[in-house]
């Protein structure tokens, strides 16, 4: 039977006229199809946040994750027929097509989680339908457009309804990304601040680090991240379609964190001087970054050292789904030229010749750790993969290093991708010391094979202390299977296939074999030697030690004792030299003396870095030409102690006291406390504090209103023109208001 305008009419005479209009353009100005039309789209964010652990995102969009169900209720025209389906359209990208998996057509039909994109109808109430929706585990990952129309409809286009959100998933036992401890995916994932371990191996501390993956924009920026990569502006269509890869989407992003190559996010600067930006100690967290690259049209934030990159990093990948922590490494080499083997050139003093030394070992490094498997390399190779945005050297033609497998640097099998080499020397190269001669001869004075890669350090999970993650990352130092995973390495190392180019690797060959045949490592020396700290180093005190020198021998000896000391940043690299001074000792048979050193607070004050760290060291010349060369870095110490004052609840202020105390001898005025604190406050609280007299303790209240329940890190830092800052954190327990 076919209808028309008068059997509308007769069809519904109790209708006003402008519901008469609405019922005919539905029947006939709509391509005259049976059926109903979707007109909107419920996306029921409480359920689907709530059953996808995404509900603390701060975005109007819908956020789910791959490879789980979520539900969404469509409003029609009309009501759906029992047998009728809905044809359903999500699409990722510009250039989307079916062909490479970044668009999908599928009804509504059973609803699995398989390999493909199903839908559902779940219940259906009047001209509304509950439509269940399940994306593969491997779908790309980032926004998608969602379309929709009934099946019987096919003259009509679809109804584009909107967009939403689709991350990998950690709870998902068939995504790339699934870990399978709740304990580790709410550390790993869901834990939006955290704490980067920096320091020296002997005196590591504890800094807090706000990733604030939920907060305001950051989803977005983190997905723009991938969009202004080159990848993506030379191939959007190919890059999009590799997104559903943790391999692909991490090393993008370890490229992107950076600004070498790309505008990346964050600009690097290890020179001391930070004019035009801030210093990479003076950031507290990752969103400020975050969103000062974004709305500055993506123009660099000046500036990041190491654990800068590593916590914004962690930031972009927890937010993407990816389970992620921070990892640091002190003694941490930084090979240049890829021998495995860091070679330092010093001259009589022990002082660095930095013209010569193109290797180093810094004090720390901070670079960031993702849990995925390896279908590129083999089931032995899933887990933990080394990731690290810091620039340093470049791979593939830019600067990004990773995904490394863990296990692929413990075992010595560095021509696996990516970047092994480079990572294995982080944590595993040789350390020599050679002593530069006048006549441009050179002679080793110090050779270990311990001395890199100590004391590897994570958070531990749901706590606050240090982990010790060393053995994931090498076998015992000292221990046969470490000298076998060595040599392998240094096989591999040299093979075609490692190395790529045979020219660069028969000069690497050359430089192994002269380093090996130069010098038989010196004999053990009849003298041993060590710095020791008198008192503890406190920042704007005098610093006292002692150079301690013992005679192993049963002959009286003369040393003659070349002492200097510098101040330094954290990648070992002098600044200023504050002592140069030379002794000469007698040691008489088994003897020990003692030197003692001292260094005013006014010989380090204008030469002292944001570090606070100062390297001493003594060349001893000992008589028949043995030498010994003794090295120790030192950190001043601060402090500043935060306590709150009463209990933590959502919606309810609570006040903060600081406890701060001057370090110097002299007045100081113009000093800011500046606190953050994801989920305790809004933004960045800066309160002025009062003129300090010298060595003045004084106390600081202000108040926070916490809007999140969990364990919540606050951050308060004393910043002050006359001395480095002075960072401190608490985590504080929110309750739920009752």
């Amino acid at each position: 039977m076919t209808l028309d305008f008068n059997m509308v009419l007769w069809l519904l005479p109790d209708l006003h006229n402008t519901d008469l209009h609405l019922a005919v353009n539905c029947i006939f100005h709509d391509c005259q199809a049976p059926g109903v039309r979707v007109t909107k789209v419920d996306w029921q964010p409480m359920r689907n946040g709530t059953a996808h652990r995404t509900q603390e995102y701060s975005c109007h969009e819908l956020v789910v994750r791959r490879g789980q169900l979520f539900s969404i209720r469509l409003h029609l025209t009309g009501v759906l027929d029992r047998e009728e389906t809905l044809t359903l359209t999500v699409q990722t990208g510009s250039q989307a097509s079916e062909a490479l998996h970044t668009k999908a057509v599928f009804q509504t039909a059973d609803l699995e989680v398989g390999d493909a994109w199903t839908a559902a109808k779940e219940a259906q109430t009047g001209n509304t339908v509950t439509v269940s929706l399940a994306s593969p585990p491997d779908a790309v990952i980032g926004r998608y457009l969602l379309s929709a129309r009934a099946s019987s409809r096919r003259k009509h286009s679809d109804r584009k309804l909107g967009e939403f959100v689709l991350l990998f998933n950690p709870w998902c036992p068939e995504d790339d990304v699934f870990l399978a401890s709740e304990e580790e995916r709410q550390e790993y994932v869901l834990n939006d601040n955290g704490i980067i371990f920096r320091g020296v191996e002997k005196h590591i501390r504890a800094q807090g680090w706000n990733y604030g993956q939920f907060e305001e924009d950051i989803l977005n920026i983190c997905l723009s991240i991938l969009d202004r990569s080159p990848s993506h502006q030379e191939d959007p269509a190919t890059d999009v379609s590799c997104r559903h890869n943790p391999v692909y989407v991490s090393r993008v992003i370890s490229a992107m964190v950076n600004s070498n190559n790309d505008r990346g996010v964050v600009q690097g600067q290890w020179q001391g001087k930070y004019g035009g930006g801030t210093s990479p100690l003076h950031w507290r967290g990752s969103v400020a970054i975050l969103q000062k690259w974004f709305r500055g049209k993506y123009k660099p934030v000046k500036y990041g050292q190491c654990w800068v990159f590593a916590g914004v990093m962690c930031t972009v990948l927890r937010c993407l789904g990816i389970p992620t922590r921070v990892v640091s490494n002190f003694n941490s080499a930084h090979d240049t030229d890829r021998n495995l083997s860091v070679d330092k050139y010093v001259d009589s003093f022990g002082r660095t010749l930095e013209d010569l030394t193109e290797d180093s070992m810094w004090n720390f490094h901070v670079w960031n750790e993702s849990w995925f498997t390896r279908q590129d390399l083999g089931p032995s190779y899933d887990g933990w993969q080394v990731l690290d945005a810091t620039p340093q050297e470049e791979s593939e033609g830019r600067f990004q290093c990773g995904p490394a497998s863990v296990t692929a640097i413990r075992e010595g099998d560095i021509h696996l991708a990516h970047d092994g080499p480079f990572v294995f020397s982080e944590v595993n190269a040789d350390y020599i010391t050679w002593l530069w001669h006048k006549d441009e001869s050179q002679e080793r004075v110090y050779s270990d094979t311990k001395k890199i890669g100590r004391s590897i350090s994570t958070k531990a999970v749901g706590s606050d202390s240090r982990v010790d993650i060393t053995n994931l990352y090498k076998y015992p130092e000292g221990s046969q299977k470490e000298r076998q995973v060595y040599r392998k390495a240094m096989k591999k190392l040299l093979s075609v296939e490692a190395w790529g180019k045979r020219s660069r690797m028969q000069r690497a060959s050359r430089r192994s074999l002269q380093r090996d045949n130069l010098l038989e490592p010196p004999a053990k020396p009849s003298i041993t030697g060590k710095f020791k700290v008198l008192e503890p180093p406190v920042l704007g005190h005098d610093l006292k030690l002692a150079l301690s020198l013992a005679n192993l021998t049963s002959q009286a000896l003369q040393v003659q004792v070349n002492l200097s000391g510098a101040t330094i940043l954290y990648t070992r690299r002098p600044v200023a030299e504050i002592l140069h001074e030379s002794h000469t000792v007698r040691l008489d048979p088994q003897e020990e003396k003692k030197i003692p050193i001292t260094i005013s607070y006014s010989q380090y004050k204008k030469d002292l870095t944001e570090d606070k760290k100062i390297l001493l060291a003594a060349m001893c010349l000992v008589s028949k030409g043995e030498k010994l060369l003794v090295e120790k870095d030192v950190t001043l110490d601060d402090f500043i102690i935060i306590k709150v004052l009463g209990p933590a609840t959502v919606g309810v202020a609570v006040a903060v006291e600081v406890t701060i105390i001057n370090p110097l001898s002299e007045r100081v005025k113009d000093c800011v406390l500046m606190v953050e604190g994801s989920g305790l406050l809004q933004g960045q609280l800066s309160i002025d504090v009062p003129t300090l007299q010298p060595q003045e303790r004084a106390l600081v209240q202000f108040t926070i209103t916490p809007s999140r329940s969990g364990p919540r890190q606050l951050q308060v830092d004393l910043v002050s023109p006359h001395f480095p800052d002075i960072k401190g954190f608490l985590i504080i327990r929110v309750a739920i208001a009752k």
